[in-house]
């Protein structure tokens, strides 16, 4: 399964519902506090069950939410890359579009509400049967499914509750009343349904840039016991631990069995009041077995211990021999990875190198990867359908970032829009813009002028009037020419504004 669209209200700076799209490779940028971190950490609380990285708590409820009543959080997830068949109850694997659980679309939607930010409800919003016999099915026990069956439906197997349903619905197939509502998971009569399902979720790890620094510090621990759950998603692997696993609880019943027969032979009253509770291989948390594994320097040192450029240069090598290893293998389990300002800390050689195992990572199947960053550099190695803008203004949206939209298709442009960032370079490509438009002459109409000094082989030339674009043109290209007082940046700036809103005027 690939994120497709996340769908977020009530959660932090997000209060009215806002839908975000998702790709392979997602770099969310905006200024500060805009809620980068936000969407990031939205997905975590849905991924990990509130056990992950971020527990959500009432402050996460939107301010203005709680001032109209309403405190409930929603983080809801679209799904697409879908598995052909799973096994949403205990009678036999059945496909999602069989049970009536996808949208229109043909996509999964997943809804989990925290009402006060507590405890979740996990619902699927579906394009199901709501008329007369055919609703609610999913929420019926065998007996009362069996009673809907009549002899001219003719179920091939009535053991089965998936068979029930998909007879039921056959004979009703033109009346269906098929309509697009919210089934909560937990009431379905198969109790395991969620438990199915989550089961073929990708899984989802964040690493932010600010962790705490303490021996368990997960910035460096997080790799490798991602890389456990990974390794563990593997089912021919995980078949031969069961397999231990029930030779083991064989065993145990042998000895505990026996026990019980001689504890019998003495006092058969207290033999009888005892039963031996050992775990089935299916209960049994296998991540937990390796949960102590880590990454440590000379001596049993933690990485941790080390500069914050080390832990961060050993999670930027993770990420590399990822992009290595999951291009190579087939059948990889889907993963997101999700990272906060990747730039933290590392030289801009090593942020290169990060930026291109993650592109690489993108480009691996099943595989998702999800950036924010701060960083113009950083911006300027992708392209311009990795990055997604975050606006607060006229209303809070993010959008991709698409070429066509932009007043010229320049990455320097979304550093503009993303935080402001305004240079020299960026000068220089609005003025050249303008100038292969053949639009100077329009631009420099009704503008104010300054005297420029002009060199010829190094002569000074008789001052002449120029615009304040043209005056700084011309010292960002000759900085040799020391007889022009040196423009300020709120000059660099005013330039700029009136330079972006002329090409803008020509787009309309």
């Amino acid at each position: 399964m690939k994120i497709e669209k996340l769908i977020l209200s009530n959660f932090r700076s997000y209060s009215d519902e806002i839908e975000i799209d998702f790709d392979d490779l997602n770099v969310f940028v905006g200024k500060n506090d805009i809620g980068k971190s936000t969407i990031l950490e939205a997905l975590d609380i849905f991924f990990n069950d509130n056990k992950g990285t971020i527990k959500i708590d009432k402050d996460d409820i939107n301010k203005q939410g709680i001032a109209e009543g309403n405190t409930e959080i929603k983080i809801c997830v679209v799904f697409g890359s879908l598995p052909e068949e799973l096994t949403i109850d205990a009678t036999n694997p059945t496909r999602l579009q069989d049970e009536y659980l996808l949208g229109q679309d043909g996509k999964l939607t997943i809804i989990k509400k925290y009402p006060n930010a507590g405890k979740e409800k996990v619902f699927v919003k579906a394009y199901h049967p709501t008329r007369g016999e055919c609703s609610d099915l999913l929420l019926k026990k065998q007996t009362d499914l069996k009673k809907l069956l009549t002899d001219e439906m003719g179920c091939q197997d009535k053991t089965k509750n998936a068979e029930i349903r998909k007879t039921i619905w056959e004979y009703y197939s033109e009346d269906l009343g098929l309509s697009e509502i919210e089934i909560e998971l937990a009431k379905i009569e198969a109790k395991n349904s969620w438990e199915q399902i989550k089961k073929h979720l990708p899984v989802f790890t964040l690493f932010q840039s600010d962790r705490k620094n303490s021996d368990g510090d997960t910035e460096v621990q997080n790799p490798m016991k991602l890389a456990v759950q990974e390794i563990l998603r593997d089912q021919r692997l995980m078949n031969s631990l069961n397999d231990v696993a029930s030779e083991v609880e064989t065993k145990l019943n042998q000895v505990a069995s026996q026990t019980l027969e001689k504890l019998n032979e003495m006092n058969s009253e207290i033999a009888d009041s005892l039963n031996p509770v050992i775990p089935s291989p299916e209960s049994l948390k296998w991540v937990d077995v390796f949960k102590s594994v880590s990454i440590t320097g000379d001596d049993d040192i933690p990485i941790n211990k080390r500069g914050s450029g080390v832990k961060r240069l050993v999670l930027l090598n993770f990420f590399r021999a990822e992009a290595e290893r999951r291009k190579n293998e087939s059948d990889s389990p889907d993963i997101i990875y999700a990272i906060e300002e990747p730039e933290t800390s590392q030289h801009p050689s090593h942020q290169r190198k990060l930026i291109e195992a993650f592109i690489s990572l993108s480009q691996a199947e099943n595989t998702q990867v999800l950036l924010t960053t701060h960083s113009p550099s950083i911006v300027k190695m992708l392209q311009f359908e990795h990055l997604k803008l975050i606006k607060s203004s006229p209303a809070k949206e993010v959008i991709n970032v698409e070429r066509g939209d932009l007043p010229y298709p320049s990455l320097n442009e979304v550093n503009y829009l993303a935080f402001g960032e305004s240079n020299d370079e960026y000068h220089n490509e609005l003025y050249g813009f303008i100038e292969s438009e053949d639009l100077l002459s329009a631009y420099r109409n009704g503008k104010g002028t300054m005297s420029y000094i002009q060199l010829t082989n190094g002569v000074p030339r008789p001052a002449r009037q120029v615009i304040l674009s043209e005056y700084i043109r011309h010292q960002i290209h000759h900085p040799e020419n020391t007889h022009n007082v040196r423009y300020t940046d709120d000059q660099l700036q005013d330039s700029i504004r009136s330079m972006r809103a002329f090409i803008q005027a020509q787009t309309v």
